[in-house]
């Protein structure tokens, strides 16, 4: 972990029984705290206000790609330039390591939209079959015009917490064109040009998912 990491952060909320979810970002790090400014809430994009000495699970992307995640509260507010706030640094042995980014893929129906970056197939609107912080597969309309090594601009929407959507715009890669027994071709796409919010993003919604399924299985 470093300065300029983005930390996203779960906090239950007794009234609705949820968790609720914000971002932030380490701005300093000393020997016992980790200094953050003030969280945004996912939803509504508004500044909250953390009660002190409430437990709350921290996540983060590492620089291996990999997701870390541990358990932390707020010990001080603290006056820097910004507004800012301290919570308690984690050992390293309470850092716990989630998963590989890359690896990292789901089964999921996710609405996206392939444009052509030279105007040589019209643009045409599909769902995904599998997705992850690498790239994505989509099922292909019938005669559709892509080949391996085109690129491509992909527009995709995630459905998130709380019916929240967030867009994406990625420029792809095609890596892989497989023809399935019903005659349905699938068409892998790698990500070549995204940005690390975009991906955070990505990979939260993998998660999410993965949790999900988890808890599932359970019932």
């Amino acid at each position: 972990m470093k300065i300029g990491t983005v930390l996203h952060i779960e906090l239950n909320n007794p009234k609705t029984k949820k968790n609720d979810k914000y971002r932030c970002k380490v701005i300093e790090i000393n020997e016992h705290s980790l200094i953050i400014d003030y969280p945004i809430n996912e939803i509504t994009n508004k500044t909250a206000f953390l009660p002190k000495g409430r437990y709350f699970s921290v996540s983060y992307i590492g620089d291996d790609e990999a997701v870390y995640q541990f358990t932390s509260n707020i010990t001080a507010k603290i006056r820097l330039n910004v507004p800012a706030l301290a919570i308690e640094k984690p050992n390293k042995e309470n850092i716990q390591r989630i998963q590989r980014r890359e690896f990292v893929r789901i089964e999921a129906t996710v609405d996206v939209a392939i444009h052509s970056i030279d105007q040589t197939f019209s643009p045409f609107v599909t769902v995904t079959s599998d997705i992850s912080g690498g790239g994505l597969s989509i099922i292909a309309p019938h005669n559709h015009k892509l080949i391996i090594g085109d690129i491509v601009d992909t527009w995709i929407t995630l459905l998130m917490h709380e019916n929240r959507y967030q867009y994406i715009n990625v420029r792809t890669e095609v890596v892989f064109i497989k023809t399935l027994k019903n005659s349905i071709e699938l068409v892998s796409l790698k990500f070549i040009e995204l940005d690390k919010l975009s991906q955070q993003g990505i990979i939260r919604f993998c998660f999410e998912k993965q949790r999900e399924a988890r808890q599932k299985e359970l019932r």
